[in-house]
């Protein structure tokens, strides 16, 4: 962002809001066309009848206006960003003194949980705050709210995207405390919560304040999209996923029209291994995304279905149906379009070929794996082209041409820099991860076996102190499974299994981490812990639909390690 032409526009916008209260209480005709809003007829697919559950949010915009600003909150909290702006957009153009529909464009362009506010975003939204500020016919509580989200857009040419959400949450726990009785403030209270947690923060304390905070509301409130899509994304850890359980097995009834809302209980059915749960939940949110492409007339795929697509590439792997996932690389490969060209649209791009690859040890394709769609911008995304590099290295390391892994591993460092050069710690730790993974294998091709076990180790460590981007049902190959394949190469499998078992607590009912723990709870002569594994690698497998050989290994060794069946005793005859 050029930083001299957002002060322009901060004082562009402020002088135009000082000439709104001096002269009149609605903003201008030129003022709202600056705003560019979305317009149109609302679409939602998957349910019919715009399904989205039960919001009620009394605003000072007249009786006319609040069946459409209940429906644009229900869309907002459903994070169906694109159809709420154009509620609001419907609701300024009616009435453009209501100051609240200004403040709905303003959070549905801000989006907390995902992205930060692309440039056009954030002007949006800091045009719209102002707007909604210049406007004198509203409520103190209305103004507080505009004023909380207006604390978010303030000064965004000096201050970073996490400095400002946590000015939100603190705007936010401040309106929560005036009106305790307001749900809505409670609700983006833990909204705000969410968005300014630490990823570092292993004990969760902004998330179990949240989940506080959203588990009193519910009994009441038990169809609001927003307490029950919140309560997901408190709990999407390893640690507190169960939590969630519950709301993910609800959300999809409550708001049926939504694709978002059909795709989230993913996250928590993936936190915790339940695989047919993942795939049902994402067939249905890409059957809705490609329905919204095609009614929304987008040129090509909407970003949601391919978002859905890398769920269900990692869903299927886990089943051992390779022929499953194989159909996602290949739907992938045939995309040529996709709307917006934004960051969740690179990642699926760049980990759906590299899942299948990977875990399926096809090293020497995962060695010329090439960038997906070469006219896409890739040099907006650094972290998610360092996944294809990481592919490629681990593939050349395991197919012996460490020269050219070494020049891949050149590469992730590469991309490490510009990121810590864009001060986007969160991802260059993610990218640092990858290139301790690669090096170390690197040097274990080169025989330099202490070296290799303690890069891998700080790799694995490293993992564990921080989360998976919310865009991921997990890393390409988690570092501590990747630690027990080392272990198990230099023969050393107790440690090996402590490393899969480890990693199991944290990715449960993974199809390598039960390979990987059988295997090495085999080699270690723990036969029971290798039947218990194997057993429940066969219980999570497909084995109807999966041609992967660790199928046939684990039956063999079941078949071999199978208790002596006692004889019939004859006087029982």
């Amino acid at each position: 962002m050029q930083r001299t032409s957002l002060n322009w526009t901060i004082i562009t916008l402020l002088a135009l809001a000082s000439s709104c209260r001096e002269k009149t209480t609605t903003p201008s005709q030129a003022a709202i066309t600056q705003l560019s809003l979305k317009r149109g007829q609302v679409i939602t697919c998957g349910a019919s009848n715009q399904q989205l559950g039960a919001v009620q949010f009394k605003v000072s915009c007249g009786a006319a206006a609040q069946a459409d600003f209940d429906l644009g909150l229900k869309l907002l909290h459903s994070f169906e960003y694109d159809e709420a702006e154009k509620v609001f957009a419907k609701i300024i153009d009616k009435n453009p003194a209501c100051a609240m529909a200004y403040w709905g464009v303003a959070m549905a362009n801000f989006h907390p949980l995902w992205t930060p506010p692309a440039e056009p975003e954030l002007q949006k939204g800091l045009k719209a705050i102002t707007l909604a500020q210049s406007i004198t016919q509203k409520t103190a509580r209305e103004a507080d709210y505009i004023d909380a989200i207006a604390a978010f857009y303030q000064d965004a040419d000096h201050a970073d995207h996490r400095t400002r959400c946590g000015r939100f949450e603190k705007a936010m726990e401040a309106l929560h405390t005036k009106y305790p009785a307001d749900k809505e403030a409670t609700i983006f209270y833990a909204l705000a919560l969410n968005a300014s947690a630490n990823p570092a923060d292993k004990q969760f304390v902004n998330q179990k304040k949240a989940g506080q905070l959203l588990a009193a509301l519910y009994p009441n409130e038990p169809n609001h999209p927003g307490i029950i899509h919140y309560i997901i994304h408190t709990y999407d850890y390893p640690e507190l996923a169960e939590l969630a359980l519950p709301a993910a097995r609800k959300y999809a009834a409550v708001a049926p029209s939504s694709a978002h809302a059909l795709h989230m209980p993913s996250h928590i059915f993936t936190r915790l291994g339940l695989w047919e749960e993942c795939i049902n939940s994402n067939l249905a949110s890409v059957a809705s995304a490609q329905c919204y492409a095609q009614e929304a007339g987008l040129p090509g795929h909407w970003d949601e279905e391919l978002h859905g697509m890398d769920y269900l590439m990692y869903a299927y792997l886990q089943r051992g149906e390779n022929a499953l996932a194989q159909q996602q690389w290949d739907h992938l490969q045939n995309i040529k379009i996709v709307t917006p060209q934004n960051f969740k649209v690179a990642y699926a791009f760049a980990a759906i070929p590299a899942r299948y690859l990977l875990e399926n040890r096809r090293w020497q394709e995962a060695a010329a794996l090439e960038i997906n769609r070469p006219d896409f911008p890739w040099q907006d995304f650094p972290w998610q082209r360092a996944i294809v590099h990481f592919t490629r290295a681990l593939g050349l390391v395991h197919s012996n041409k460490v020269v050219a892994a070494k020049a891949e591993l050149q590469a992730l460092k590469e991309l490490q820099g510009k990121l810590l050069a864009q001060k986007d710690e969160y991802k260059a730790r993610q990218v640092e991860i990858q290139v301790k993974a690669a090096e170390a294998w690197i040097l274990w091709r080169e025989g330099q076996g202490d070296a290799a076990l303690e890069l891998m180790h700080a790799a694995a460590d490293l993992e564990d102190g921080t989360e998976k981007h919310p865009v991921t049902p997990s890393e390409v190959l988690p570092a501590r499974e990747l630690l027990g394949d080392m272990l198990l190469q230099f023969n050393k499998p107790q440690e090996a299994l402590m490393a899969y078992e480890a990693n199991l607590r944290k990715h449960p009912n993974r199809f390598n981490g039960l390979c990987g723990a059988g295997l090495a709870a085999s080699r270690a002569g723990d036969a029971a812990k290798a039947t218990r594994y194997y057993q429940q690698l066969l219980r999570v497998a497909n084995l109807a639909k999966s041609d992967r050989p660790e199928i046939a290994a684990a039956q063999q060794f079941l078949q071999a390690h199978r208790p002596p069946q006692k004889l019939m005793s004859t006087t029982n005859i």
